[in-house]
């Protein structure tokens, strides 16, 4: 959306909710606004990604990594790079 559009439809909004006596639509808008602003982008992740993700942290923090220059040298012998 162009920026002069995106001020415009601020504007209308602002407008709107100006306008309105009706303190259910006043609450809804607030509801999306808060919500927007504390999405995370974590929980929108499946939970089976969580999980794989959790579980490389605490893989990591016990040491059970393998450094980056073996994978490299794997995949350089592997695929002939």
């Amino acid at each position: 959306m162009h920026v002069m559009n995106l001020q415009a439809r601020k504007l209308e909004l602002v407008q709107l909710i100006l306008n309105t006596d009706r303190p259910n639509i006043l609450e809804k808008v607030s509801q999306i606004l808060k919500q927007e602003n504390e999405t995370d982008w974590w929980d929108e992740l499946p939970v089976s990604v969580q999980q794989d993700i959790e579980a490389g942290v605490k893989e990591a923090d016990r040491g059970e990594t393998i450094p980056h220059e073996e994978v490299a040298k794997e995949v350089r012998l592997k695929y002939g790079i």
